[in-house]
């Protein structure tokens, strides 16, 4: 099969170097479906392995000036050679794009977009209804390796986001630096294992999400996504449900594809319900069921769609006799006894609050319960949480658990809140946490099913409805109010 011969082409338009890496993408990917298509079919004489590689994007900086100093993205650390390879452009269009033009803006220099070195792994090329494999003989499938590249996980790690990277040699022999956390093959990994973990695609996931430990808050989240469908005058546009069923608001034309989700016969592990808006921007929440396991499976791989903040919404156990069942909790540090994360981001490291989240939500909390200052203070206790690995911590022996606890002043304890928020400062995530008390194992006040869903279905519309009205927030007051600097590295990638 004949293809184009690409160049690597500089470009100072934004919209040109995106149609560039787009027209090398598709390419790639073109060669590899019809190459497949073929090799099901029975051909095998291809004339040696059919590979198609990924585009890349870079930027050659030669001055130590630097960037407006209030910046925390869209700028490289220092001189050099910095470049990363791109996928899925018709996803990433509209982040690509604003990456290109902040570099542009901020250095004043090219974009070289070219063809890089690294192949497209045949499964990241499907369509999204291929199932290629289930058709072929065990004997055809060992074939498909000969012929096509698989993945390779050696390219797929977390070094740049854990700090551990070192940049390697290029053909000039001049470093390269990376320019993003991650490389194209771990995007692609991610977003497959997204729509076997959620039930859903990730063209619906929203650049504002919630997590939850509990269904009733995914119930709560359903009920409101359907009642603001019944809407015609919402912002909301569509809501979407595991198996990309997909309902649009009242008065919006169908489009098509609309009608080609179907209920899962069973829900997937962690699933995810998307409300819809314009430009990404509305809210996804994913029942991210019990333990920091899930709470870090599922934050790897949202992370590569670069969500504006995630915030963990949940019931955890209230370790003062001052607190009530029904409290909140707003996390402003935390105690990572979870264990998931110790290798890629060390206990030494701290995770510290952001305020621009800590505000949104304070201010959340005191709109929608219509209390303020001292009052305010009945109600939610800012604190330190602790996330635990072990379900049945009280069951430990005494008192080793309960001292640590309260050496560190923890006010709550949960599973999971740790995890999202140290993987949301390992991958320049903005995060917090919101928590309600459901129980008070060292007074005495456990959980009894009858008084628990009692509780539970009284206390979280409210709950629900500060975690909307904080993504509210925190939308309002736009992307430069807030993506952090205090989740730089000393020499960040310049991709938010």
């Amino acid at each position: 099969m004949s293809r184009t011969v690409i160049t690597t082409q500089s470009f100072t338009d934004a919209e040109a170097a995106f149609a560039h890496a787009k027209a090398i993408y598709d390419s790639g990917i073109a060669h590899l479906r019809q190459s497949l298509k073929e090799f099901v079919g029975g051909r095998d004489d291809f004339g040696g392995r059919v590979r198609a590689c990924y585009p890349f994007v870079r930027v050659r900086v030669d001055t130590v000036e630097r960037a407006d100093s209030r910046l925390a993205y869209g700028f490289v650390a220092g001189p050099g050679v910095h470049e990363t390879t791109l996928t899925r452009p018709d996803l990433f269009r509209y982040y690509y794009r604003e990456q290109f033009k902040l570099l542009l803006r901020n250095h004043g220099v090219a974009l070289e977009v070219g063809l890089s070195s690294q192949p497209i792994p045949v499964h990241f090329s499907f369509a999204e209804n291929d199932h290629i494999e289930g058709t072929m003989s065990a004997e055809r499938r060992t074939r498909l390796r000969d012929l096509f590249d698989l993945p390779d996980l050696a390219a797929m790690d977390d070094g740049i986001a854990n700090g551990t990277h070192e940049p390697h040699t290029g053909h000039d022999g001049q470093l390269r630096h990376p320019l993003a956390l991650f490389t194209a093959p771990r995007v692609d990994y991610s977003l497959h294992r997204l729509r076997h973990y959620t039930g859903t695609l990730p063209e619906h996931f929203q650049n504002y999400v919630l997590f939850t430990n509990y269904q009733f808050y995914i119930d709560e989240f359903v009920r409101l996504g359907h009642e603001l469908m019944a809407d015609d005058a919402g912002e909301y546009t569509a809501f979407v449900e595991p198996g990309n069923v997909l309902t649009r608001r009242a008065g919006l034309p169908a489009e098509p594809g609309d009608a080609l989700g179907a209920p899962p016969p069973r829900l997937p592990q962690m699933p995810a319900y998307h409300l819809k808006r314009h430009g990404h921007s509305g809210i996804t929440m994913v029942n991210i069921g019990v333990g920091p396991s899930n709470a870090k499976t599922i934050t790897d791989h949202i992370a590569v769609l670069r969500p504006h903040a995630w915030l963990m919404l949940g019931h955890c156990a209230g370790l003062r006799n001052t607190q009530q069942l029904g409290d909140y909790v707003l996390a402003h540090g935390y105690v990572r006894e979870d264990h998931v994360l110790d290798e890629e981001l060390p206990l030494w490291v701290p995770i510290p609050p952001l305020a621009e989240i800590q505000v949104a939500l304070e201010s959340a909390v005191a709109e929608v319960t219509q209390l303020s200052g001292y009052e305010l203070k009945k109600i939610m206790r800012t604190g330190t949480v602790a996330s635990t690995d072990n379900r049945n911590w009280e069951l430990l022996p005494h008192p080793g658990p309960e001292r640590r606890f309260s050496q560190s002043r923890a006010v709550a304890l949960d599973m999971e809140s740790a995890t999202i928020a140290a993987n949301g400062f390992r991958f320049r995530v903005p995060y917090g946490t919101l928590l309600c008390v459901s129980d008070k194992p060292l007074h005495g006040e456990i959980k009894l099913p009858g008084m628990a869903n009692h509780f539970y279905r009284e206390r979280v519309d409210q709950h629900l409805r500060i975690g909307i009205r904080a993504i509210e927030i925190l939308r309002h007051q736009g992307l430069d109010h807030l993506h952090s600097r205090k989740l730089r590295s000393f020499d960040e990638v310049a991709f938010q």
